[in-house]
């Protein structure tokens, strides 16, 4: 398989996530959705970018942090839509149950729900009986954050166990091995993306690890009274921290050669054992049609698909001039 080489016009950073049975990849364009179909069949589709996310605010440091957050939450759920509605068609089906935008976003309010209370509620009550008990805040603060790390890495071990998510994992690993393919300059083969690691510095694991690390340093220093407050602060500053841990993510990934950054990454690479799989042949064909996808498009050598799949064996048809896309501001996304 013949595989475009970097862009020349200018350097891109790729990123995306792993869904369903595919690999989503954002470009400075379009996101690049690649899934495989239960009958084998490979097809691609393009996403357009939110564009207020995408706008001169997205050059601004920190609040680009929270602008990318929330493009990602977006562009995520339309991708788990797609790829499973695709996932589970098949060519020669004609009664295929398609999984409604509706349904999706009520199984995302729930777990975001859920996610709040095991996350957010359950650490500050038990912290608050730990201060009750006589902890200073800085003792029940340092409490409640161990709670949360624990919490974390615990839900990440448990989900990692089921049959289902093992392999939405082995797509996360080959998504990170196609970016790291092309971001050494590497042909997009099977067999060159395979000497690369699953995992990545710039995913988004290690963000919402270092969301949770930086989260228990800047708490430690809060006061804890009234209750109202110690409430109030957890959310007010939960843009400000998620802020602060996207730039430390994308320094980190831009400088991967520093010892000292690789050594302060650390625990975020780790992290990744746990929601990375090496993936079969298979899975990397998915992540090299996503990515391959969004660079023909960054580079305008691809029509978007908006509006419905296409077969990913199809050629690519060239952008005419009238009806060039628009980029978006070039801003690295973390990966999944």
């Amino acid at each position: 398989m013949s595989s475009p080489q970097p862009s020349q016009k200018s350097p891109v950073l790729y990123g995306g996530q792993a869904v369903i049975e595919g690999v989503m990849i954002r470009g400075q364009s379009r996101a690049a959705l690649a899934v495989r179909r239960a009958d084998g069949i490979i097809v691609r589709r393009s996403i357009p970018l939110e564009t207020w996310a995408n706008s001169a605010l997205r050059g601004v440091p920190f609040l680009r942090g929270v602008l990318v957050l929330l493009e990602t939450l977006l562009i995520g759920m339309k991708s788990l839509t797609i790829s499973a509605n695709e996932a589970a068609s098949d060519e020669n089906s004609e009664d295929d149950q398609q999984i409604s935008t509706v349904a999706m976003a009520s199984l995302l309010t729930v777990s975001l729900v859920l996610g709040i209370g095991i996350f957010f509620l359950i650490p500050v009550l038990v912290s608050r009986v730990i201060e009750n008990a006589g902890a200073n805040d800085f003792t029940a603060n340092l409490v409640e954050g161990g709670i949360r790390l624990v919490l974390f890495i615990g839900y990440v071990w448990i989900i990692g166990k089921m049959n289902d998510i093992k392999r939405v994992f082995g797509y996360h690993g080959a998504e990170h091995m196609v970016v790291h393919a092309y971001e050494a300059g590497e042909p997009l083969t099977v067999e060159s993306v395979r000497q690369f690691p699953p995992a990545h510095p710039r995913c988004g694991t290690s963000f919402l690890m270092t969301v949770v690390i930086v989260s228990i340093i800047m708490f430690m220093f809060f006061p804890r009274d009234p209750f109202w407050f110690l409430v109030a602060s957890r959310i007010v500053l939960v843009p400000i921290i998620a802020g602060i841990s996207y730039e430390f993510i994308r320094f980190a990934g831009k400088h991967q050669s520093n010892i000292w950054i690789r050594l302060i990454n650390s625990p975020n690479i780790l992290l990744q054992d746990l929601t990375t799989r090496q993936p079969d042949d298979g899975m990397m064909e998915v992540a090299i049609t996503a990515i391959e996808y969004a660079i023909a498009m960054d580079d305008d050598r691809a029509v978007p698909s908006d509006d419905k799949s296409e077969l990913s064996s199809a050629p690519f048809e060239p952008v005419t001039a009238a009806a060039t896309v628009t980029t978006a501001a070039q801003d690295p996304p973390p990966t999944s």
